[in-house]
Formats: structure tokens, sequence, C-alpha cells
């Protein structure tokens, strides 16, 4: 437990000191963010605030992590190394894109494809090298599985599969996170409860884990303590950057944070075995990826209608003439009730007999 907090200090520390020295250096290079000239016009007055703030959490995120190794003096499993290149790889994606947009000074970075083929490249050897490493148990940090709580047995899959679902698992959770990137603290303060929530997961999965405890009800899961010390830093490091990222934002995450956030996400799903339970917990992400599709699909449909005045839907209720402030705040809420209620189905199935 000593190790799961220590990561959590020392990256809230790293971001709440380190995101102030990142503004500074990012204005005085002129790293600012573009606007989207067709969004809210109150969102013109944030042109030219600093962008990439998503490196100080990946740097943040990393020196929790080995903090709590230096400190207990134990070696990184491969569950908790996977989980950091997934997010690490989908944030290296997200900077080039953010790099792009400042060197061009204009609101797209990356080309559609070029970004996708980055996201696919990342996610597919990160599925392929999950499925590897097996401990004397026999246990992967992937599993052929489709899981809820927990493997459902039924739902087994090829290996080409089990990659196929990955792809789309993270491709869904980190553009998930990106599209809910687009008010002051939206994204930081939703990601900071989910990863919280897995925290919280993971820890239990250790202390019920079928290596040390086993049982009707233990959990197969690889590495959960080092998995729970990673969500940990993860969720220190985001309650530092908040700091600095709620309204008036000094400092955006970019796409850099954004889909390194979602991909870590994604990754704790498939590694704890709760590949549709992230689904719940990560509620208001589906649900403002959602209301795109929606929006896209009703558009197509009646020859150019639109269901909402502006989407993702955070923007709609902008359009209406709710403040920013009062948008995030409920938004969070919302994300909050669906934290809540996704442990509450973890452990209800726990108390159910697994």
């Amino acid at each position: 437990m000593r190790a799961i907090l220590l990561a959590g200090l020392v990256a809230l520390i790293v971001t709440l000191l380190g995101t102030r020295g990142a503004i500074a250096v990012l204005v005085r290079r002129g790293y600012g963010q573009e606007i989207r000239d067709d969004g809210p016009t109150s969102h013109h007055t944030k042109r030219g605030t600093p962008t990439m703030g998503g490196t100080v959490i990946i740097i943040a995120v990393i020196l929790g992590y080995a903090a709590a190794k230096l400190f207990t003096m134990r070696g990184p499993t491969a569950s908790a190394m996977l989980v950091l290149f997934l997010f690490a790889g989908m944030g290296l994606v997200g900077f080039l894109d953010d790099f792009i947009k400042i060197f061009r000074q204009r609101s797209l970075g990356l080309r559609s494809k070029a970004k996708l083929a980055g996201q696919t490249l990342v996610a597919v050897t990160f599925a392929v090298v999950a499925l590897q490493f097996a401990d004397d148990r026999g246990q992967r940090p992937a599993s052929p599985f489709i899981s809820f709580t927990r493997d459902i047995n039924w739902l087994h899959l090829s290996s080409v599969l089990v990659v196929i679902w990955v792809l789309l698992l993270i491709a869904g959770m980190s553009n998930g996170v990106n599209l809910a990137d687009g008010l002051d603290g939206l994204a930081t303060g939703a990601s900071m409860m989910v990863f919280g929530a897995y925290t919280l997961i993971c820890i239990w999965q250790f202390n019920q884990s079928c290596a040390t405890a086993p049982g009707a009800k233990c959990y197969e899961v690889r590495d959960p303590h080092d998995l729970a010390v990673v969500a940990a830093s993860l969720t220190g490091a985001l309650f530092g950057f908040l700091w600095w990222n709620a309204s008036p934002a000094k400092i955006f995450m970019g796409d850099t944070g954004s889909l390194s956030l979602g991909g870590a996400l994604a990754g704790f799903a498939v590694m704890t075995r709760t590949e549709l339970l992230v689904l719940l917990l990560g509620g208001l992400f589906v649900i403002i990826t959602a209301s795109v599709i929606l929006q896209v699909g009703y558009f197509k449909l009646t020859n150019g209608k639109r269901l909402f005045r502006m989407a993702p839907l955070h923007h709609h209720f902008e359009m209406l003439g709710w403040e920013q402030v009062n948008v995030v705040i409920r938004f969070w809420i919302i994300s909050g009730i669906c934290v809540v209620t996704g442990l509450g189905v973890f452990y209800a199935e726990w108390v159910a007999g697994g």
C-alpha cells in the first residue's frame, strides 16, 4: 500500500510543480492552442493558451511508478510495463498531432490516416505482446476471453480476434477521451475519477487474487498490485494537472494527454478483465462519443439537419447558453455517477459469488 500511495504522491507533486514550469516554457516558445472557427465564440479567447500539457502528465506517471519501484526495490511487472507502453505510445501519437497543429498554426494536426495508423501500430503491438509472457501459473497479462468484471468463459476469441477486439477498445476509449477534452478540466476530472476507481479495483483484485487467496471468488488477474501503482500514479498526476487545467485553464493537455489517457483506460480494462465494465466506469466518454455518432448519422439521414446544436454533447449545452463551468461540473457529476455505479456492479458481482 505504501508503494501505491508514494506513486500517487510523487506524480501529483511532479504535475503540480512541473506544469507551472511547462506553462512558462510553452508560452516563451509560442506553443499555443489553435481554436476551431466553427466552435462556440467564447472559446476564441482561449486561442494561444499553451497546449501539450499531456507531456507533463506522462513524465509524472512514469516518475511516480519509478519512485515506487525504487522504494520497494522490486522490478517492474509485464502488466504494468505494457500499460505504460500503451499510455506513452498513444501519447507520442498525440504529441505529433499537437506539434503539427502548433508548427503549422492550424486546428488540425496529423492527417486522419496517419493518426489512425499510429494508433493502430501502438494498439496492435500492445495486444500482441500482452498475449505473451505467461507466469509460472500460466497467467498472461491479457486474456483470450471478453470480460465484464472477470472473464466470460463462453466468449472465447482466437488470437487474431483478441487483437482486433483490443484494437477497437483502445481506439474507442482514446478517441472518447479526446472528444471530451473540449472544455477546461472536463477530461482531466473525469479521467481522474476513472483511474481512481481502477486503483480501488486493482487493490481489491490483489487482496482476492487466485495467486495468493485461491477460492471460488478469486480473480485471475496478473500483477494487480503493480497495476494499482500505475493507476494511483495516473490519479495523482491528474489531480496535480487539474490545478492548472481547471477553468480558466492555464494549459491544455492536448491530444498528447487525451489519447494517452484513453489508451491507459483501455489498457486497464484489458489487464483487469473489465473490458465491458469500462464502458460503465467511463460512461461519460461513451455518452460524448455517442453524441458525435448520432449527430453525424442524423445529419446524413436527414440531408443536413442536426440533432444537437453542436457535437460533442458538451458544446451543445454551451450553445444553449450554459456557462462553461456549469457544463463541466454537471458532466463531472455524470462521470461520478458512472464510476460509482461501475464500482457498485463490480463489488456486487463479487458478493453474489463470482
